[in-house]
């Protein structure tokens, strides 16, 4: 009896050896996190302010997530569909990342979506709202920290109707988020018994407004809904004043129509309503403790795409810390962020079954050069995550 409890406790002592070993060798090794964002064209500010966004969060955490150190492997995605699954399977094959982050534009997105999916790396999308990345093509390894296109659409759609607009024009740009942010307004607005009288579509990335400008003059809705963001978002507001309608007829959009835009679009923008997911003064510990971080670390304020990054690493470390920083432990990585809530300057949010956020979005107005806040949009706006089948 003795001899068997010398044996099994050398045993247990062996095994816890080797455990120990085989933690301290994991330790050793980096976390590979490729960062697929654009560091060129219109998008370029967002792609900046993303990294820095993710890497803020790191930063604070000493640099380690789970014990982890993490490593940067960039590559610019230059928002151009076309090159994106030579992009990401360089990440994947070449430089053999465990994580990747991206992109801004969601063409980009789903081909990283389609790769992560079939390849089973693990994919945090910190900005691109496709609604298929969390829809047909969602995974147990793919996350979303933003939003999906129908959710700040549909937002928007609730307040202007609210606001008592009956009838408005939309336009965007023509390509895979631009139609389906539109379709998310019009599905709110519609419910609410009001009436979508024209669409407008800008081929991308396209800024030459003022044919279009002429039309919705000539329609004369109540409000205008517009999504566009970046670059083309600077020259819409601008081109939008500047054709005598700012005072017209109201300009609403998605929150990206004034995020990250605003010192560029001056006063044209005041006024400007916008839905999103964040606020520049929501006045909360968490958000002005973050604002601040931000400020010290880069010179400039934070905007939506850097909350949105900063949370992407959020969720990394809560999957890293359950695992003990064993990324390869998939089950155990993804129920702990399935689990989580979220302690985002945005407020708190949770994933949804299709792992995307469940969020409130704020009804923003531009004042003074800040998109302040007028009241919340939507409580907790889980997207319906439709052909979503997580196996």
């Amino acid at each position: 009896m003795t001899m068997n409890t010398s044996k099994m406790a050398q045993r247990a002592a062996l095994s816890a050896a080797i455990l120990v070993s085989a933690q301290a060798s994991l330790a050793e090794e980096p976390i590979k996190v490729g960062m697929m964002l654009p560091a060129t064209g219109t998008y370029a500010k967002l792609g900046n302010n993303i990294k820095n966004g993710f890497k803020l969060y790191v930063d604070e955490q000493g640099g380690t997530l789970g014990g982890r150190q993490i490593e940067y492997v960039e590559v610019d995605s230059e928002a151009n569909p076309a090159k994106a699954i030579d992009n990401v399977n360089k990440l994947i094959k070449q430089h053999e990342v465990d994580v990747l982050l991206g992109s801004v534009h969601s063409g980009v997105a789903l081909a990283m979506a389609k790769r992560a999916k079939e390849s089973g790396t693990v994919l945090i999308v910190p900005n691109a709202g496709a609604d298929n990345v969390t829809g047909p093509l969602c995974a147990p390894n793919i996350f979303r920290t933003s939003f999906s296109n129908w959710q700040p659409g549909y937002a928007t759609g609730q307040a202007m109707a609210e606001d008592g607009h009956k009838t408005a024009v939309a336009i965007t740009w023509k390509y895979g988020a631009g139609k389906e942010m539109l379709d998310g307004f019009k599905e709110s607005f519609e419910e609410a018994g009001g009436t979508v009288v024209k669409e407008l579509y800008v081929p991308f990335p396209n800024v030459e407004f003022q044919a279009l400008l002429t039309q919705i003059a000539a329609a004369k809705p109540d409000a205008v809904f517009a999504f566009f963001a970046g670059g083309g978002a600077v020259k819409f507001v601008k081109d939008y004043a500047a054709a005598g309608l700012k005072d017209a007829i109201p300009l609403y959009g998605t929150g990206f129509l004034t995020d990250g835009t605003l010192e560029a679009q001056g006063a044209d923008a005041e006024g400007v309503k916008t839905a999103l997911h964040y606020a520049d003064a929501l006045g909360t510990p968490r958000d002005d403790a973050f604002r601040e971080a931000y400020a010290q670390a880069y010179g400039e304020q934070p905007d939506v795409y850097s909350v949105q990054a900063y949370d992407a690493a959020q969720i990394l470390g809560i999957g890293l810390e359950a695992t003990g920083g064993d990324i390869a432990n998939k089950e155990t990585f993804t129920a702990a962020i399935r689990n989580a809530t979220v302690d985002s300057p945005r407020g708190e949010f949770t994933m949804s079954s299709s792992h995307n956020p469940v969020q409130d979005f704020y009804l923003r107005e531009v004042t003074d050069g800040v998109n302040k806040v007028v009241r919340i949009a939507s409580k907790s706006l889980s997207d319906p995550g439709r052909g979503c089948r997580m196996k």
